[in-house]
């Protein structure tokens, strides 16, 4: 299974934000393409952050109670991006993300964002290699549902 590479099983039409989109903007991308967050990029397409709903509702808690106008997404985004290449084996992100990592990792390769990889993909990928544990049998739910008469 090593051999499962992100490539095979990234997104590569990723819902980028420019860096000098407001957060409101990017609260409306994010609305709109039903995602959690995305990597902010520049020009050349370079990952220059990431930035999540939960940065964008901390900011738009704090302008409305500051009664502020939207921030700039640089001012909000984290900048200490984990990215992986596309070749990166999906059994060494999958080990990294059971550490509490983050969800979704930019794909970089020769540092212009190509695509995005998440815990999703990460399932599908392990789910594909590893037929033989989800066979017809290994189906059934894992609890059983008690039904009692009233």
């Amino acid at each position: 299974m090593s051999s499962i590479l992100v490539k095979d099983y990234m997104q590569a039409n990723v819902q980028a934000i420019s860096a000098d989109a407001s957060v409101r903007e990017v609260v409306e991308h994010l609305l709109k393409w039903n995602i959690t967050g995305a990597p902010v990029v520049d020009a050349s397409m370079t990952v220059i952050g990431f930035v999540s709903e939960q940065d964008c509702m901390k900011e738009m808690l704090n302008s409305a109670f500051y009664s502020e106008d939207s921030a700039q997404v640089t001012n909000i985004m984290r900048r200490d991006v984990l990215s992986v290449t596309p070749d990166t084996s999906i059994l060494e992100i999958a080990e990294t993300m059971l550490g509490n990592k983050p969800k979704n990792y930019p794909v970089v390769d020769h540092g212009r964002l190509v695509g995005l990889i998440n815990r999703r993909h990460i399932l599908q990928a392990l789910k594909q290699h590893n037929g033989s544990y989800f066979s017809p049998a290994r189906d059934r739910p894992p609890f059983s549902v008690a039904h009692t008469s009233s």
